[in-house]
């Protein structure tokens, strides 16, 4: 995800990150991706990480070749683990794109381990900011992704995104507070102003730690299984 690269708040997390180890209130987690190859999980582990999302695919064509030890590797190690996928608006349809995605690795079951499939919608790495798209259409694709997850899984996909490419490219959509839970990326000491229709967020990406993404739930370790079961 984008916020890999923000050095900024390495400080922030690594004091966050330092000597926890008991089950808390906002449990840690990480998200990684190929960018992370072969992760240390009993490391994070040991630093109180509960949860881990981790990428899958891209658009149609695209699947991370480090998933299967990645996503193995965090299940050995006892976290609670999902996985997401990167849009690509401009290249196939929402619900082409969350087949694709469940059939390599973005499926749930109500095991109490695995959360639900997260949707990353953010800035475009290679064209521009909102793929082409304006406000209605982006508003459209990513419904057509949602409702397909939907159909395929029985749960709506979270939501990853910062407040600013929604405001620019959904035109500030409120259109899924009541059905997708919200992930958003903001680095820093608290995650400022939501997108549109959300009053909260249920997870915040707020920093890096060792060239990895680190985040927080908001609530419990048993709100966090709960989300896992689907309860």
């Amino acid at each position: 995800m984008r916020f890999a690269s923000l050095l900024l708040c390495i400080s922030a997390a690594l004091a966050e990150l330092i000597n926890i180890t008991e089950p808390r209130s906002d449990p840690l987690g990480i998200d990684v991706s190929s960018h992370q190859g072969t992760v240390d999980w009993k490391f994070w582990k040991s630093k109180g990480v509960a949860f881990a999302y981790i990428k899958a695919t891209e658009g149609t064509t695209y699947t991370n070749p480090d998933f299967s030890a990645q996503y193995t590797g965090a299940t050995n190690a006892g976290l609670i683990r999902g996985s997401y996928h990167f849009a690509h608006p401009d290249s196939s349809t929402g619900a082409a794109q969350a087949s694709y995605f469940v059939k390599h690795g973005g499926g749930w079951s109500a095991d109490g381990i695995t959360l639900p499939g997260a949707l990353d919608i953010e800035y475009n790495p290679s064209g521009s900011e909102c793929y082409g798209l304006s406000a209605s259409s982006m508003v459209s694709w990513i419904k057509d992704f949602s409702n397909q997850y939907y159909s395929s899984t029985a749960r709506y996909p979270v939501i990853y995104t910062t407040t600013d490419w929604w405001k620019s490219c959904t035109g500030n959509s409120a259109s899924f507070a009541s059905t997708n839970p919200l992930w958003i990326a903001h680095p820093g000491s608290s995650f400022g102003t939501l997108p549109s229709g959300w009053s909260y967020t249920t997870f915040w990406q707020y920093g890096t730690s060792d060239n990895t993404d680190v985040d927080k739930f908001n609530g419990d370790f048993g709100g966090l299984m709960r989300m896992a079961l689907g309860s």
